[in-house]
């Protein structure tokens, strides 16, 4: 199995679906361990865990279900094909397994959930929220169609993630990281390196004069392959998607206002206020608090008289809904600058409040916004309208109709690209105006061919995008005369390029044997340049990537050669300076490395677990069934 994964993914294609699947949910390893566990046992069941059997309906109703979560995610489709290369199918086999045995586990220790619990679930749910912030029961009955559930198929699948959930936690809690891992990795992601160089560039690779035609046509003749015409394909899409499919004139002006009003806030930036407090243990020592500042004592004074620092009294520059206490937030927006108020009775204690600078709220009117809410409602109202014109949209291609036949009938838009390569340029190399690159069109394009009935790809936003290769036009060689500017610009640049590769060995040897920088740099006009902080895989401003990349695995004081990002451009340079972070263990950053190590083990604890279950279980696999679903001759081994 091992080899047959390292082959699927030695394409672009399976590369893209094997991160896909190792990137989803916990999977049982332990079942395809052996080669051999495949064994025939009762006809209609693909699988057996235990007391539970996995029917040939379930599986290909599972199998059919995942392949096309995984496509919308690739932007593509998975053919069966493909799906068996890459080992999907096992891996998909394996993931309904795991899964049962979880379910059988729960059964065991008499688990269970109320209805209620999944009913809170499924209801906040941000994917079901309609354009009011609140559950809306039309949303979700499109999106769980869409995704091919009935309510009662996906209410009792919520109820079994939830449920296996439970022992995933349960087994996994919050495991200690090693303070040396999180130490080596801080290093590796933190270390600064600081660095001087010299730069070269074409400027230092002297005069070259223009290659003789006899020069220039071996060098042509040499390497026709780099001056290839591209195959270029020709592409009908029909894109639909909310955002297409809206009819905004259609909105009311009472149904805009009113959505308006409701999220009145979201439309204008609140007043925010520099405010400080001081609490106080009862009502009394608030009050006299207060008459010392009315004779005169400032805010500062009385809370250095009551051993405050500035800290604990500043609040900072707040909007009003930042503050927790409702009494106090009133209190305090309602004072002018420099104002205290009275004492106030909060939540945590009695309050003396000081407003200081007041930076004013705006508020957009809603004729300035009504345009755009006009829009947004249009569009939630039409992602109910996606499911019903897909189908459509379906229904005509299986009738043979184009494309753009299709577009016409139902009123929509379709689009045709006459010669796209497959970087997404049109023959004068230019990338093609109007090309969706989300999802991967061109790609798709190139995997299909003239007259194939390709699948739809999913779109971000809930939408789906239809395309047709209509024509190709078969890359071919080239002449000399075609692209003569073009061969005459790459000699040159070869040119420069061993020029300067003679020149830096020949800088470096001088640095090696103890000339400086600065004494290189006179000897040919140069500038010494410095560049400080720089950080493994981060910009490094002006400093190119290569030359960041070759910082950290140079040692400190020893010169070194590297190339630029284009042949012209070569570097000659020392790491002058190595600084080593530390680790603060309770800064955002640490803690956020924390939490994703703690969940990679316990991803490998619970894939342990389920390994174990499955044994203490026992699980049978029928081959012939599994092949029967997924289409494969034979196990793959």
């Amino acid at each position: 199995m091992l080899r047959g994964i390292h082959k699927a993914t030695s394409t672009w294609v399976g590369k893209a679906i094997m991160a896909v699947v190792m990137g989803g949910l916990i999977v049982s390893f332990a079942i395809w361990g052996i080669g051999d566990i495949f064994r025939g046992f009762g006809v209609n069941s693909v699988a057996k865990i235990g007391g539970t059997e996995i029917t040939i309906a379930q599986f290909q109703q599972y199998y059919t279900d995942q392949l096309q979560q995984y496509s919308r995610r690739l932007g593509k489709p998975i053919s069966p094909d493909q799906a068996r290369a890459t080992g999907l199918d096992r891996q998909l086999l394996g993931q309904m397994v795991a899964e049962t045995a979880l379910d059988e586990q729960a059964g065991k220790l008499r688990l269970g959930l109320s209805d209620a619990d999944i009913a809170q679930r499924i209801t906040s749910d941000p994917n079901f929220r309609g354009v009011d912030g609140r559950f809306d029961r039309a949303r979700f009955e499109q999106i769980i169609r869409q995704a091919g559930y009935s309510e009662g198929r996906y209410v009792a699948e919520q109820r079994n993630v939830m449920l296996r959930r439970q022992i995933a936690q349960s087994i996994s809690g919050e495991l200690p990281v090693p303070t040396t891992l999180l130490t080596a990795i801080n290093q590796y992601q933190n270390e600064k390196r600081s660095v001087e160089y010299l730069a070269l560039t074409s400027a230092q690779a002297g005069d070259i004069p223009a290659p003789t035609p006899d020069v220039l046509t071996k060098y042509f003749e040499d390497r026709k392959d780099l001056f290839r015409a591209p195959e270029y394909r020709k592409i009908s899409i029909l894109a639909l998607t909310p955002a297409e499919i809206a009819k905004p004139d259609a909105v009311s002006d009472a149904d805009a206002k009113a959505y308006y009003d409701q999220h009145k806030a979201s439309y204008g930036t609140p007043e925010r206020r520099e405010l400080r407090q001081m609490v106080f243990p009862n009502e009394q020592e608030a009050a006299a608090a207060k008459e010392k500042l009315a004779k005169g004592m400032s805010f500062t004074d009385l809370a250095k008289e009551r051993g405050l620092k500035d800290s604990d009294t500043d609040i900072g520059m707040v909007a009003k809904s930042d503050i927790i206490d409702p009494a106090v937030a009133d209190a305090a927006f309602a004072l002018k600058s420099g104002e205290v108020s009275a004492p106030v009775k909060g939540t945590f204690g009695t309050v003396l409040v000081e407003a200081g600078k007041i930076e004013p709220g705006t508020q957009k009117t809603y004729e300035e916004v009504a345009s755009q809410i006009k829009r947004e409602i249009a569009e939630s109202h039409a992602k109910s309208e996606v499911g019903t014109l897909r189908d459509k949209i379906e229904d005509e291609r299986a009738a043979g109709s184009t494309l753009a036949e299709t577009a016409k009938k139902l009123g929509l838009k379709s689009v045709t690209f006459d010669a796209v390569d497959r970087a997404g340029r049109a023959p004068d190399g230019k990338p093609v105006t109007g090309l969706p690159r989300t999802p991967d069109v061109v790609n798709a394009a190139f995997a299909s061919d003239v007259g194939v009935d390709t699948e739809a790809l999913s779109m971000q936003g809930g939408g789906f995008l239809w395309y047709d290769v209509t024509g190709i036009t078969r890359s071919r060689e080239r002449t000399l005369d075609e692209v003569k500017d073009q061969a005459a610009t790459r000699w040159r640049d070869d040119e420069v390029a061993k020029r300067l590769k003679a020149k830096t060995d020949e800088m470096l040897g001088k640095l090696k044997a103890g000339s400086t920088m600065a004494q290189l740099a006179t000897e040919n006009g140069l500038k010494v340049e410095t560049a400080t902080d720089l950080q493994r895989r981060k910009p490094g401003g002006f400093v190119p990537a290569k030359l960041v990349e070759a910082a950290f695995k140079t040692p400190k004081d020893v010169p070194t050669i590297t190339d630029g990002n284009t042949e012209t451009e070569r570097f000659v340079f020392r790491v002058t300076e190595v600084t080593d972070p530390k680790l603060d263990a309770a800064s955002p950053e640490a803690k956020q490395l924390s939490a994703t190590l703690q969940n990679s083990y316990a991803d490998d604890i619970i894939g342990e677990y389920i390994g174990r279950l499955e044994t203490d279980l026992g699980v049978s696999i029928n081959e012939a069934a599994f092949n029967q679903v997924v289409g494969g001759g034979s196990a793959n081994q």
